[in-house]
């Protein structure tokens, strides 16, 4: 049985980009405006809200309730290879 990957470390970059670090020791930068839509998710778009993040059952979450699940997250395009 495949072990579920989850998210270990989490540092804000800039705009709504963060560090994230997992469990199987793959670091990448994670871009979050494409999630940041509907009633849960539409708060973060305000850096201040998105900046309230943290970790909490193996994955990132917010105040408000929201959160992504973390095999969504290692499976996301890595936005620092993309702004090279």
């Amino acid at each position: 049985m495949k072990e579920l990957v989850t998210v270990t470390e989490a540092r804000y970059l800039k705009d709504h980009q963060l560090r994230l670090r997992f469990s199987d020791g793959v670091e990448k930068t994670v871009d979050f405006s494409p999630w940041l839509r509907g009633s849960v998710f539409e708060p973060l778009r305000e850096i201040a809200a998105f900046k309230k993040f943290f970790l909490a059952g193996g994955t990132v979450c917010w105040p408000n309730g929201a959160d992504i699940a973390p095999e969504r997250l290692r499976s996301a395009a890595d936005a620092s290879a993309s702004a090279a």
